[in-house]
């Protein structure tokens, strides 16, 4: 059993919300889906993500860029119904566009490679002015239609994971740079106080976000932001349906938090904003563990720590409405979102959740539970469990000595665990039923919810104490708050008299 006293006063450390800052999603056109917008207000409603990423602003099912033949003279048309429909749904929910620019625009691309289901065209554009055109005229639109006061809050992420051959023609760094400059300065020259960054590289090409800052600082180029990826998934074993892949301990991730803020900090702009635009367990929405309470218990800590090293850090993604790899083939099938198909909370999104009940004082942190004291001198403790490898024993037992400013407690506890929030685990007792029943769906959205278990405690010198156990891949929320008992209030009151009592 761990046994810890807590200490009444905080150190001065803060828990930041900058895992709340952005949220990722699949790409931008499946926004015209009603289950999509269904499950992005519920995620709205119950995490309250600031900002919303996703591929596809420029693909051709969003249409923003068209070209009309008149004679022999070929005009390029900017579209932007669809595009207006998206983003006044985000903004009408309050959640606000991280821009990624990008992909290209199938008639301004010089080649034909694509990547995903949806051909994303991943070749720089035939004609550069065009291109600069293009970027002017979709800002000028933004600005236009939703004013400079609101347009000046939105990041703009130029491409995504250009060291990849797949997202950009043969990770050619030159010619990303060539990119890079270009829409930096287009997006500048209608408004010098938008905000640009990149290169939105994925993890293993650290040297890229060293070359892109001195290209940024030799050639002048704007640069407000850096962004970066983070996945801690191995090459994996590949079947037609699905993927399987070790995942590396949360170590790694954390660690290549650290190793781009120095570089930044070492680079001749010191102090940008660092922004990780994906993040995840796997790379792959065809991995299981992604369903999984194993993938809640091991982000836990990411959430804990990693706003010590980023301005912010944006889960991939909210939904599994997403189609990257094809239409998804089943209810759960490796997805990347919070919520399965079907609005169906998975256990990350109630890890999520639960942190977003935590307060800004921090009284303790591990690398396996985080406790703090929110405004109102309530306290908020978050605990997890995942087990990287098979065990006899998973299960940890703790002790607590909590420090509260008030006499009678009230506890509300909640968790997700292999047994409890876990509808994956409903799924494979249904059979793995690929298009489940309404009846079945129904019961998937029942079993997806915390066990929650209430109680009441005095505090003694101002501690009160806590037991409990956390058994495999557990994710537990305990919250302290003051009671203010009114059942002197009730006269005749006798719950003795109550039958069955």
């Amino acid at each position: 059993m761990v046994k810890i006293k807590i200490p009444k006063n905080s150190d001065g450390k803060k828990f930041t919300s900058r895992w709340r800052y952005c949220v990722g999603t699949g790409r931008l056109g499946l926004a015209l889906q009603k289950e999509y917008m269904d499950t992005l207000k519920f995620v709205k409603e119950n995490i309250d993500f600031k900002y919303i990423r996703g591929h596809g602003l420029l693909c051709d099912d969003v249409g923003i860029y068209r070209e009309d033949v008149v004679g022999n003279d070929v005009r390029p048309f900017y579209n932007f119904t669809y595009i207006d429909r998206i983003f006044d749904s985000f903004l009408e929910l309050g959640i606000r566009p991280f821009v990624e620019v990008g992909f290209m625009p199938k008639r301004l691309a010089s080649g034909t490679q694509t990547v995903f289901y949806w051909e994303g065209n991943v070749t720089p554009p035939k004609d550069y002015e065009k291109w600069s055109n293009l970027i002017k005229a979709v800002v000028s639109h933004f600005i236009s239609r939703y004013g400079i006061d609101e347009v000046v809050k939105w990041p703009f992420e130029i491409w995504n994971e250009p060291n990849l051959k797949e997202f950009w023609k043969d990770a050619d760094e030159k010619e990303y740079f060539k990119l890079y400059k270009v829409t930096a300065k287009a997006i500048k020259e209608v408004n010098e106080n938008l905000q640009v960054g990149g290169p939105a590289i994925c993890g293993g090409a650290d040297y890229w976000i060293e070359d892109f800052l001195n290209f940024c600082y030799e050639e002048n180029v704007p640069v407000d932001f850096v962004s970066r990826h983070a996945y801690t998934s191995k090459q994996g074993e590949y079947t037609p349906h699905l993927i399987y892949q070790e995942i590396m301990p949360s170590e790694y991730m954390l660690n290549e938090f650290k190793t781009v803020r120095e570089i930044i900090k070492n680079s001749h702009f010191p102090n940008l904003p660092f922004h990780i635009t994906e993040y995840n367990t796997s790379y792959s929405p065809l991995n299981p563990v992604h369903d999984t309470p194993f993938n809640a218990a091991y982000l836990a800590r990411i959430l804990s720590e990693g706003g010590d090293y980023v301005d912010s850090f944006s889960y991939w993604t909210f939904s599994d409405v997403f189609e990257e790899r094809d239409v998804p083939r089943s209810q759960f099938h490796g997805g990347f979102g919070l919520v399965a198909l079907n609005k169906i909370p998975k256990p990350t999104f109630h890890m999520f959740k639960f942190f977003n009940a935590m307060g800004e004082e921090v009284l303790y942190r591990d690398n396996h539970m985080l406790i703090t004291r929110r405004d109102d001198g309530s306290i908020a403790l978050i605990a997890w469990n995942e087990i990287m490898e098979k065990t006899e024993n998973p299960d940890k037992e703790y002790e607590l000595e909590i420090p509260v400013g008030f006499k009678d407690v009230f506890i509300k506890k909640q968790m997700i665990d292999e047994d409890h929030g876990n509808p994956w685990g409903t799924w494979i007792h249904m059979g793995r039923p690929r298009f489940p029943s309404k009846e079945q769906i129904k019961t998937l959205r029942d079993i997806a919810k915390p066990k929650i278990k209430t109680g009441r405690a005095t505090s003694n010198d101002g501690y009160v104490n806590l037991k409990f156990r956390l058994g495999k891949n557990a994710v537990v929320l305990f919250e302290l708050t003051e009671v203010m008992d009114e059942s002197n209030t009730y006269i005749g009151l006798d719950d003795s008299k109550i039958n069955g009592y």
